[in-house]
């Protein structure tokens, strides 16, 4: 009886644990992709992994806006396209060259048109070793200015500065007042530049008042909820304070250490295989120190 007892304990055991397993291993999955509307035909689409992107259905074919980071989530994005028109994809348009923006791109049709900056490339170049990856390599580049049609519709592509990346682009639709900003900002949590790719917080404040002067009203961007010029204008006066103050303490004779205590930032452990990632903090302040 005793046996029976335990045995039947056990079991009930197993079963919670494999329940709990099963539970936690749901909550890690992604929810499937799915397409909102922004303003006339360009819809975001969230979920999945990776980041947000986008797409514009124009009258005869679609631009896409970043890829997703797998080629199931890449698959997901196009099925929400196909739902809502038959046109075929044309253009990618990758707004810089991290790889939960780009990584997706193997989800693709081969043979599409892809554009980014220049810099942008040259990342992907380095970072796509795979035979399968290196068919997705951008076919269009450019430095400063491009400008796509798509039948009467245009579409205004602009770099700025060194920002998050040495490569961020802006995708603007002039009619709809409406701009795809890719990491060029993050609400409610601290700003990430990549210093690996050359980024610079310096840069992204010109680039940010730089997407001020668009006559843009609505930004979709790679890791939240569409915003407003009021959330720019914020992001701006954020980054210049901290700047600000940070130059201040190192003329104070301030560490990095000390400033990093004072801001109450703890630096994240590298990742095996992964570079360690810097604050937003230890940016400014190396930016700032290596001027001198």
């Amino acid at each position: 009886m005793k046996n029976a007892f335990k045995l039947y304990s056990i079991t009930c055991l197993i079963f919670i644990i494999s329940i709990s397993a099963g539970i936690a291993q749901e909550k890690n999955q992604p929810s499937p992709c799915k397409a909102h509307q922004v303003k006339g035909n360009i819809y975001e689409v969230k979920g999945g992994s990776g980041a947000n992107t986008a797409f514009f259905i124009g009258e005869k074919e679609v631009l896409v806006m970043d890829a997703k980071m797998s080629a199931e989530s890449a698959r997901q994005m196009i099925a929400e396209i196909k739902k809502l028109t038959p046109n075929p994809i044309k253009y990618i348009v990758l707004s810089h060259s991290d790889g939960d923006h780009v990584n997706g791109l193997v989800g693709f049709p081969v043979g599409l048109n892809i554009i980014s900056h220049y810099q942008t490339r040259k990342d992907m170049d380095e970072a796509f070793k795979k035979p399968e990856q290196r068919l997705y390599l951008p076919t269009i580049t450019f430095s400063k200015k491009l400008d796509l049609y798509m039948g009467n519709k245009q579409i205004k592509l602009f770099y700025f500065f060194p920002a998050h990346t040495s490569g961020d682009i802006v995708i603007f639709f002039p009619e709809e007042k409406v701009a795809f900003l890719g990491d060029l900002i993050f609400l409610g949590r601290d700003l990430l530049i990549h210093r690996h790719k050359n980024g610079s917080s310096f840069g992204l404040v010109k680039t940010l008042k730089g997407i001020l002067k668009l006559n843009a009203d609505t930004f979709i961007h790679g890791h939240g909820d569409i915003a407003s010029r009021s959330d720019i204008e914020g992001v701006i006066k954020a980054l210049e304070e901290k700047q600000t103050k940070i130059k201040s303490l190192i003329q104070e004779g301030k560490s990095l250490d000390e400033i990093k205590k004072i801001f109450n930032i703890e630096d994240r452990p590298a990742q095996a295989g992964r570079r360690r990632w810097l604050s937003l903090v230890e940016v400014i302040y190396l930016e700032i120190t290596e001027k001198k």
